[in-house]
């Protein structure tokens, strides 16, 4: 375990504790975000490196599109940056299409996008935390909110999310990594498969409507393991951006299996969570180097978010997402590799 300075942000150290399991795989916490800055795992007689990350804080704050970092204080994306609770009308940053709430608003606002305070760290474990005042970004309530890194198994790497509050507010935290398999520019090797039989439907604003719909006959269905480059007929390629219904909720199980047929390298992904949105970084366009070496672009990687479904603050039939004072808010997601 080593603990060092990251960089500096508006007066404020920016510190990278990094951990270790007993295997040798390693990970980089930042406390920019909470971020998974690196994360290596042994493969094949050496160190593969599997998430994106960024080189400087100064290239965190100015491009990273929550690479790493856990989403929040409202993961994805509110419907007119504005939800209703206990029959008051709430108002948040319009970040998105200057038009509805996306990942809790722009730097200082979203907990990706400022700093977190480290605290205990071990061998193979980080804590983090943040408080994020009432009014904070719109939300109400004095929020509570832990993240702990660790290496629960050899080559499984768990994050562990809780929050409270002392007042009702709404609450969706969402890792929210960027993973490449075999350090190629792309992720045209990597094939996906989710333990899902439905998505939900978005709007011509990307904006979950409510309505849930099947997998069955779209690009969306990924039931059996497929690609995750999909051709549309005009020659292009499918993006995708979509909030998968995870058939079970509330325990930890398998939400989705990635693999590169590359090199053979998988990761698992299990979830307490109802739901889990796949992107593939069809919109991603940084200009500087990453720690690959090389600049991201285009489908440079993939993420699956555990989260509960977006837009639910306005959804009623959506999973609830209320916290109360009195209660714990809780997330666990584990990623497997094997």
């Amino acid at each position: 375990m080593t603990v060092e300075i990251f960089g500096h942000h508006r007066g404020e150290d920016i510190q990278r504790a990094t951990i270790r399991s007993a295997s040798g795989a390693s990970a980089q916490i930042l406390t920019w975000g909470a971020a998974l800055g690196d994360l290596l795992v042994p493969w094949n007689g050496a160190p593969q490196r599997v998430t994106l990350g960024l080189k400087t804080i100064d290239d965190y704050v100015k491009y990273s599109p929550h690479m790493g970092a856990i989403a929040g204080r409202f993961a994805n994306r509110i419907r007119g940056g504005q939800f209703d609770l206990d029959g008051k009308t709430y108002n948040l940053p319009k970040n998105f299409l200057e038009k509805h709430c996306l990942h809790g608003g722009i730097e200082g606002q979203a907990f990706g996008k400022r700093a977190w305070k480290l605290g205990r760290v071990a061998d193979n474990s980080a804590t983090l935390t943040l408080q994020s005042p009432d009014g904070d970004a719109g939300f109400p309530g004095n929020l509570s909110v832990s993240c702990e890194y660790s290496f629960v198994e050899s080559l499984t790497l768990r994050i562990a999310l809780t929050a409270t509050s002392d007042k009702a507010t709404v609450m969706n935290l969402a890792p929210h990594g960027y993973f490449n398999f075999d350090d190629s520019p792309t992720i045209e090797h990597h094939t996906l498969q989710v333990e899902s039989d439905l998505y939900a439907v978005l709007d011509e604003d990307s904006i979950c409507t409510g309505e849930i719909r099947r997998v069955d006959g779209s690009p969306y269905d990924f039931r059996i393991a497929r690609s995750v480059i999909e051709k549309r007929p005009d020659g292009g390629l499918f993006p995708y951006d979509i909030n998968y219904c995870l058939r079970t909720r509330g325990t930890l199980a398998r939400a989705a299996t990635v693999r590169s047929d590359k090199n053979g390298l998988s990761m698992q992904v299990w979830t307490d969570q109802p739901g889990v949105q796949f992107y593939d970084a069809h919109k991603v366009d940084i200009p500087v180097e990453g720690i690959h070496g090389w600049k991201y672009g285009a489908r440079c990687g993939l993420c699956l978010e555990p989260q509960v479904f977006p837009n639910s603050p306005n959804v009623a039939h959506f999973p609830n997402c209320v916290l109360r004072p009195g209660e714990t808010w809780r997330q666990t997601t584990e990623l497997r590799f094997g």
